[in-house]
């Protein structure tokens, strides 16, 4: 079994989201259309995006039997006024179930999670509904995952046993992140590091509960890189940093990342780090900085046993979603 935890959709339309500049698709042609976020082109995408059968062909080539299929994060509006929010996640979840009703694909929801009750609400509806898990973007404004409210709906996760699936998304702007996509070579593996500190330092994995499953986007940024210097941070300046019960490296049996790492060398990084348990196949199907094949890496990595390589390709992924 060959399961890819990150891939994203978008439906080919929507109704009107009930506010000017609200993302919105322009339909080109059959097969191509471009989302236009505040009236500008925001990403040109293809009909994979929202065509399950052209999905699961392609799938077939790669020799993938699953996808867990995820929220493009443009789509969140944790900007919006929480009423707003929940419009958007409802339309948006609703549309994910029909992308997904062939059972090869695993739809995950969003919620409205500047709200966290009625974020807990929309979790529970798409879960009664055939979702399987939800995707979260890793900040709600200044608000980082330690943030209370988040804490309340990732331990609602933990309690009807729903797998989380957090994504960067809202990232840095300005002149200097302009060039060369440095938002997504930089901003992302960043955010994403920041977002599993908000999670240790901030104490999170202290107050949810071990039976909450969580994985990181994009090989979890660069933690496993920065692991040591977090860890000498945490005893030499415990008076900042010591904010968690346990060192840093005591919470790695708590999350998992995906391999969307591109390199021999960073996979073995997170395999020595995290542990052969805790990475799983991810591609961020179906844009132009996935991983094409999904899985290739994996399978062509030769410091990994074909034990640990079944496990990477979908063994850790089916007790991720089980």
């Amino acid at each position: 079994m060959v399961i890819d935890v990150h891939t994203h959709y978008v439906p080919k339309g929507w109704p009107e989201l009930g506010w000017p500049g609200a993302p919105r698709l322009r339909v080109e042609s059959e097969r191509e259309a471009m989302i236009l976020v505040n009236d500008r082109e925001f990403r040109r995408i293809q009909d994979d995006c929202w065509d399950a059968g052209e999905r699961l062909r392609q799938m077939d080539e790669d020799g993938v039997d699953r996808q867990v299929v995820s929220p493009t994060p443009v789509f969140f509006a944790y900007e919006r006024p929480p009423e707003q929010a929940v419009r958007v996640s409802k339309i948006f979840n609703d549309l994910a179930l029909e992308i997904c009703a062939d059972e090869r694909l695993i739809p995950f929801c969003q919620v409205p999670l500047q709200d966290p009750d009625l974020a807990c609400a929309e979790l529970d509806r798409c879960v009664d509904s055939g979702h399987r898990g939800v995707e979260i973007g890793n900040h709600v404004g200044d608000r980082d995952l330690d943030d209370a409210g988040i804490v309340q709906f990732l331990q609602h996760c933990a309690a009807r046993d729903v797998p989380v699936f957090v994504h960067p998304w809202d990232l840095p702007g300005g002149a200097r992140m302009g060039r060369w996509m440095a938002q997504w070579l930089v901003g992302m593996p960043a955010e994403t590091h920041l977002s599993i500190l908000s999670m240790v330092l901030g104490g999170v994995f202290d107050r949810v509960p071990p039976t909450l499953r969580v994985c990181f986007a994009h090989g979890g940024g660069s933690f496993a890189f920065w692991l040591g210097r977090v860890e000498n941070a945490w005893h030499r300046r415990g008076d900042v940093v010591g904010t968690s019960e346990l060192p840093p490296s005591g919470y790695l049996d708590r999350f998992s990342v995906d391999s969307v790492v591109f390199d021999e060398r960073a996979l073995r990084l997170l395999v020595d780090t995290l542990g052969e348990d805790r990475v799983m196949l991810g591609s961020d199907f179906p844009y132009p900085l996935g991983e094409s094949p999904a899985g290739d890496l994996i399978r062509k990595a030769a410091f990994l046993t074909e034990e640990a390589r079944a496990k990477l390709l979908g063994g850790n992924a089916e007790r991720f979603l089980s």
